[in-house]
């Protein structure tokens, strides 16, 4: 009798998500000034740098300046590079970064890679192929694939060593000519009457040097020294992630991603190599119990290892022993620019969400697409006033993708986490069983999860689908007063969640972003 009456609720909300299928027909989009591609030699651009430089090297013989080398600074190096542009690229530390996430890419996010022609970049370091994820809830679980059949067949998640990953697109832009990487630390940007001339910074020897170019891209990541002369920063750390290496056993289900909704949020599986297992523990709050003390330890054989899979059970207790763990700050921060002339905003120094979707790459990539397309008609850089007004575009123009990547990641995030409200139980019930009932109630939501239809319109649908769905389970078969009440507390909880991030990232660039004047900026005219 329950699963009938899911079926049948299945079928009401169906009717509320079948026009998103219209919604997602292919549409005529707005001419993007696009160029064929930019060659070298003959054909290459031709730009000269801002005077007045040190007198350095690193003075006067760069189009635009890179300032960290990361996952967007070394995608977007290479992109530029190839377009014909100098690019001086400044990173702090240019050894392999060991860290405990970026190591998920999603298949939206590698369908951005091939766009760039970096997805070689994921070859030669033991990456493995991401087909979807499994749901994990109470001891049910449910598999969710991707909907790939429209690919090629080289289309899929990828999940990776990251500092592997960086390595390999660092490398990868060293080999042109026109693409300097060097380590060292930006100190601050120069500025003149209000515009960003280039950078400060100290090299690897200690030696102060000043570099000009017309153009600085900022993408120094979530630390950024920089970000507070080029937007108004709201960071929030609702959690931190825990990591852990799992070794010597397999997951469940192969070439997936493995979800458990614990109490009280999240845990995270997905391999990184052949022989290796990424776990990822979510901690709510800012205040965790410390790994030095041995309290993380205790708290993670006594309260986590429980809620695993048993599969994984004796590899997670090993790890633990080992003594391998690492912890790492959860923040997102709404994308808030100030529009600065001679200078630009990327990646996780611009915009951040939770990463529990794994998204954060599949942003950056895409904005470097955007960026590159609207920087392609340009022979001149140095207007930095008239540039700075076109590339306004950017931030509306990246906003379906960007806006669509973070609300989910905010909202999936709260109603993962358990709570002892009686409504928002209900609603991260209804979810897990929504996701479970399969065919559009899947693919829809993994769709957007894995950045394959990046449609804010979507999203929004398939949330308050979630939300009904979650009603209509209350009132069946009989709506008594109290279960009535409860469902208009989910509702408005399920309000309460979606319309704050929706406000942050802006409901006018997020969903009519052809109604924002920035949309229709033309390139400036070459004198």
């Amino acid at each position: 009798m329950v699963m009938i009456d899911q079926y049948i609720l299945g079928g009401f909300v169906a009717s509320l998500v079948a026009f998103v299928l219209l919604y997602n027909l292919p549409r005529k989009t707005r001419k993007t000034n696009k160029v064929s591609k930019v060659g070298r030699g003959d054909e290459c651009i031709k730009t000269s740098a801002v005077g007045g430089g040190s007198g350095t090297e690193a003075g006067g013989d760069a189009d635009i300046i890179i300032v960290g080398a990361g996952v967007a600074g070394a995608a977007l190096a290479y992109t530029l590079g190839k377009d014909g542009r100098r690019v001086h690229v400044i990173e702090r530390d240019l050894t392999e970064p060991d860290r405990i996430v970026g190591e998920l890419l999603q298949p939206g996010g590698y369908l951005k890679l091939m766009e760039l022609g970096l997805e070689d970049c994921v070859g030669d370091i033991d990456a493995q192929r991401v087909f979807g994820y499994a749901l994990y809830k109470d001891g049910k679980a449910t598999k969710l694939s991707y909907p790939l059949e429209k690919f090629d067949a080289d289309v899929s998640g990828r999940s990776f060593h990251n500092g592997r990953f960086i390595q390999r697109m660092r490398e990868k832009a060293a080999t042109l000519a026109n693409v300097r990487l060097e380590q060292g630390t930006v100190t601050s940007l120069l500025e003149e009457k209000g515009t960003v001339k280039g950078v400060q910074y100290k090299t690897k020897n200690g030696e102060e040097i000043t570099a000009y170019a017309p153009l600085t891209i900022v993408c120094d990541g979530c630390f950024s020294n920089l970000r507070r002369s080029l937007c108004t920063p709201q960071v929030d750390i609702p959690s931190c992630f825990v990591g852990l290496i799992l070794e010597n056993c397999e997951l469940p289900y192969v070439n997936h991603g493995h979800v458990v909704l614990a109490d009280p949020s999240p845990i995270l599986f997905y391999k990184i190599s052949s022989t290796e297992i990424r776990c990822l523990v979510d901690v709510p709050g800012q205040k965790v119990p410390s790994v030095a003390s041995g309290e993380m330890a205790n708290y993670l054989k006594t309260a986590v290892a429980p809620q695993i899979p048993p599969q994984l059970y004796d590899a997670f207790i090993a790890a633990i022993e080992k003594g391998a763990i690492r912890m790492m700050p959860n923040r997102s921060m709404p994308a808030n620019p100030h529009p600065t002339p001679g200078a630009l905003l990327m990646g996780d120094a611009f915009n951040m969400r939770h990463p529990l979707t794994g998204g954060g790459m599949t942003v950056a990539l895409s904005d470097i697409v955007v960026l590159r397309d609207l920087l392609r008609p340009l022979h001149d850089l140095h207007d930095a006033p008239t540039l700075c007004k076109y590339l306004e575009s950017f931030y509306t123009l990246r906003k379906p993708v960007a806006s669509t990547i973070n609300t989910l990641a905010g909202a999936l995030y709260k109603v993962f986490c358990a709570s002892p409200d009686p409504a928002r139980k209900e609603m991260r019930e209804a979810c897990f069983d929504y996701l479970s009932l399969g065919g559009i109630f899947s693919e829809g939501p993994v769709s957007l999860l894995s950045g394959l239809n990046p449609r804010p319109l979507s999203l929004f649908l398939h949330f308050f689908a979630v939300a009904v769905y979650g009603v209509g389970r209350l009132l069946i078969p009989f709506p008594s007063p109290q279960r009535v009440w409860l469902g208009a507390r989910l509702l408005s909880g399920a309000s309460g969640i979606i319309f704050p991030i929706i406000k942050a990232e802006g409901v006018r660039q997020m969903f009519f972003p052809a109604t924002v004047p920035a949309y229709y900026r033309a390139p400036p005219a070459v004198h």
